[in-house]
């Protein structure tokens, strides 16, 4: 198993040679420096911390600096640990790129989910709403909090009630490479992603058994000029209605 962290940047489409369309969402996959490695012995469990996106060295503090300057790379922004068998052999210094992943290889994509504030347990939970008709004043209440006789002393823990909605941990499972670019540092996968635009997303191989671990993907016909990336086309898109 292998692993990379990257940046939801929007959905866009692609077509194939022969015309055959892909909804995908672009990921922006910058190098992943390998700034410690983990192993049983010494931390008790085997990963790679990496960091992504460069930061101002006056905006870290010292203990932070320190531990950049000891794997010779710069001050990041954003830092992630990773897990896989197959990332034993990378070093400190060491540098991820978008091409660990190739088309058409199977991919499980985990992000948090888009925060939706607080919400009522009829958004949250998808509870039936209350009869709106012949004089009833019960429409979007939260329900009884009886206990059915059993430690009547306080609501138990579990009860669904009204709170804040989403932000949590998501994983998509099952999904697909269309492509993967080194030299202009994306990833596009197939179909939706967890999370808001530019979200940071963590792209793993596969864990769950299928009995294709790749799909065929079909030659893609390239309309990107020649000084614009698929990440910008996917924000110029995502931007057209604002």
């Amino acid at each position: 198993m292998k692993a990379i962290i990257g940046r939801k940047m929007g959905m866009t489409e692609v077509f194939a040679k022969d015309g055959l369309m892909y909804a995908v969402t672009v990921v922006e996959v910058l190098p992943n420096y390998v700034l410690q490695v983990k192993t049983k012995e010494k931390d008790g469990y085997d990963a790679l911390q990496v960091g992504i996106e460069e930061q101002k060295e006056s905006r870290v503090n010292s203990p932070l600096r320190g531990h950049f300057k000891k794997a010779d790379v710069a001050p990041k922004q954003i830092i992630r640990e990773l897990k896989g068998d197959e990332l034993t052999n990378y070093k400190v210094g060491d540098v991820l790129k978008a091409d660990l992943f190739v088309a058409g290889e199977k991919i499980d994509v985990i992000g948090a989910s888009k925060g939706k504030g607080y919400s009522g347990t009829i958004k949250r939970y998808g509870h039936h709403i209350g009869p709106k008709g012949h004089g009833s004043g019960y429409h979007r209440g939260q329900g009884s909090f009886a206990n059915n006789g059993r430690c009547n002393n306080r609501v138990l823990p579990g009860k669904k009630m009204s709170g804040h909605h989403g932000n949590l941990s998501s994983t998509i499972l099952n999904l697909a490479v269309i492509e993967s670019n080194a030299e202009k540092n994306y990833i596009l996968v197939k179909g939706a992603i967890p999370g808001p635009k530019k979200g940071i997303v963590m792209i793993r191989s596969a864990i769950k058994f299928s009995k294709k671990n790749t799909i065929d993907v079909h030659e893609l016909v390239d309309f990107t000029p020649a000084n614009e990336t698929p990440v910008e086309t996917a924000i110029k898109e995502e931007t057209k209605g604002e």
